[in-house]
C-alpha cells in the first residue's frame, strides 16, 4: 500500500511485537500498513472527528482487515485500551501533543514506547517526555514537500540530557548525513533572524538565542 514518507518511517520505528494506538489517526492509513505491511496483530485508531474516521472505516473495509484494526472515536489518551504499549501521534503541534499527554498521564503507566512527530516545538516534547520517566532511544528525520519532519522515539527509562543535547537531540547530533545537515542550517538560519529582531527587553531570550545558534555552529562545524 501507498502512504506518505513520514507515516511509512513512524510505521518502521513502532516494535514488531507492540499493540499500537495511532491518536489522531485521519484516514487510519498508519494502523491499516501496520497491519498489512509489517505483520502488527492488532492496532487501534481513534480520532476526534467524525469524518476522518468515516473514512477510516472505509478504509478498513477496503483493506479486508476490520477484525484487526479498531477505530475509537475519542480524545486523545482517552482512547487507550487494556493490552496497548505503544502510543503514535503525528501531524501536529507540540504543544498540543504535550496537552495529550497531560491530561491523561495516568494512562502512561502502560506505556513502553512514544513515536512523535511534532510539526513544531519538538524541544517542548522532549522536555516533558523526559520529565514524565522516558528517554530519546531514537530519532529520524523526513523531507517532504520540502518541509523536514522530526520522528522522536521515546523509550520507557529515565535519562539525564543536557540542554544542548535536548536541543539539538541526542542522536542527531551525532548523525552526519545531509537531511541532518540541512536541518541544523535551517534551524540556524531562523535563530540568526530571530536574533536580529528580539527587543533588547528580552535579555533572557537574546541569551538562549545566542546559546543555539553556537550550538547549531559546532555541530555543523564539528
Amino acid at each position: 500500500m501507498k502512504i506518505n514518507k513520514r507515516l511509512q518511517t513512524i510505521g518502521d520505528l513502532v516494535p514488531l511485537s507492540s499493540y499500537p494506538l495511532d491518536i489522531g489517526c485521519d484516514h487510519a492509513l498508519l494502523s491499516i500498513y501496520l497491519v498489512k505491511e509489517k505483520g502488527i496483530t492488532k492496532a487501534i485508531a481513534s480520532d476526534n472527528k467524525a469524518n476522518p474516521l468515516k473514512k477510516a472505516k472505509e478504509n478498513i473495509s477496503f483493506y479486508q482487515i476490520k477484525d484487526k484494526v479498531k477505530l475509537i472515536k475519542a480524545e486523545g489518551l482517552d482512547s487507550y485500551q487494556e493490552g496497548v504499549d505503544t502510543i503514535t501521534i503525528s501531524g501536529m503541534g507540540g504543544l498540543n501533543i504535550n496537552i495529550i499527554i497531560e491530561n491523561n498521564k495516568k494512562n502512561l503507566k502502560h506505556i513502553e514506547t512514544l513515536i512523535l512527530s511534532p510539526n513544531n516545538y519538538s524541544l517542548a516534547v522532549k522536555r516533558k517526555l523526559t520529565k514524565l520517566g522516558y528517554h530519546i532511544s531514537n530519532e529520524s528525520l523526513v523531507k517532504e514537500n520540502n518541509i523536514i519532519y522530526e520522528i522522536l522515539v521515546f523509550t520507557k527509562g529515565r535519562k539525564y540530557y543536557s540542554y544542548k543535547k535536548l536541543f539539538l537531540g541526542p542522536i542527531l547530533m551525532i548523525k552526519k548525513d545531509d537531511i541532518t545537515k540541512e536541518y541544523y542550517q535551517r534551524q540556524l538560519e531562523t535563530k540568526k533572524s530571530l536574533l536580529k529582531v528580539l527587543p533588547k527587553s528580552f535579555s533572557n531570550k537574546i541569551r538562549l538565542t545566542k546559546k543555539e545558534i553556537r550550538y547549531l555552529e559546532e555541530v555543523l562545524n564539528h
